[in-house]
């Protein structure tokens, strides 16, 4: 089970949303390339970027801060947050990004999400954010009709093997992670799921992890890193 750090971006700083809202934040670092850097010493393996302003605005607005990360710190990173184009999609890859995260455009438009699988295939990744069995979409101020289980079968439908699911009224609440969700998720469409939302302890992680031979197959973890419930050296060793 991977466990990847998150580095949320909003006005070039590093900051945390308490369930998304956005006049809801935490400053931790005005410098995103070091707090990359502090993660990558202690072992992280990949990174995962959202851009905050550019989920909430429909384009990425922090393309400075992505680029000091990507040339300052030697290991692979998703970035998402406003990637609402293909022209976009095939710009961060050209700068470097490993894997680019859909939304908002994906959960809206179905031929988009076809065409855009079709060109890059597993360089993409759909995150499906949620509130209950709501799809949240435009930075989690607008929702799809669909729902999360219906989301996540379209997904695979197209071709998609994995996808990342955040419940948002876990994000950043340290409440623990929505073991049922996850479960739901895993048990009824058989695609990989990369975790995102809530975890707050070492045991929550444990708990994840049992669930990895099913179909888990990474965490992502931001607010109990930030506020030092436990380190990242602490979490790899478990997995």
């Amino acid at each position: 089970m991977l466990i990847i750090p998150a580095i949320d971006l909003k006005g070039g700083k590093v900051v945390r949303l308490f369930q998304g809202k956005f006049d809801q934040e935490k400053i931790y670092s005005s410098d995103p390339a070091n707090v990359a850097k502090h993660w990558a010493r202690q072992g992280a393996k990949f990174l995962h970027i959202v851009d905050l302003d550019g989920a909430s605005s429909g384009r990425p607005k922090n393309l400075r801060a992505l680029k000091d990360i990507l040339s300052q710190v030697g290991i692979p990173l998703e970035f998402g947050g406003g990637v609402r184009s293909i022209d976009t999609i095939s710009g961060l890859l050209d700068i470097g990004v490993q894997r680019v995260v859909l939304g908002t455009r994906a959960a809206n438009d179905a031929q988009f999400l076809r065409k855009a699988w079709k060109k890059f295939g597993e360089k993409i990744i759909v995150s499906i954010d949620s509130k209950g069995a709501k799809v949240l979409t435009q930075g989690w101020k607008g929702s799809s009709s669909k729902t999360v289980l219906d989301f996540a079968k379209e997904l695979k439908g197209v071709g998609f093997k994995q996808l990342i699911y955040t419940d948002i009224s876990k994000d950043g609440a340290l409440a623990g992670p929505n073991i049922p969700g996850i479960k739901e998720l895993i048990g009824k469409t058989g695609l990989d799921i990369i975790a995102s939302g809530g975890v707050a302890t070492l045991k929550d992680l444990i708990k994840l992890k049992s669930l990895q031979k099913k179909g888990l197959s990474a965490v992502i973890v931001g607010k109990a890193l930030y506020e030092g419930k436990f380190t990242l050296a602490e979490a790899l060793k478990l997995t």
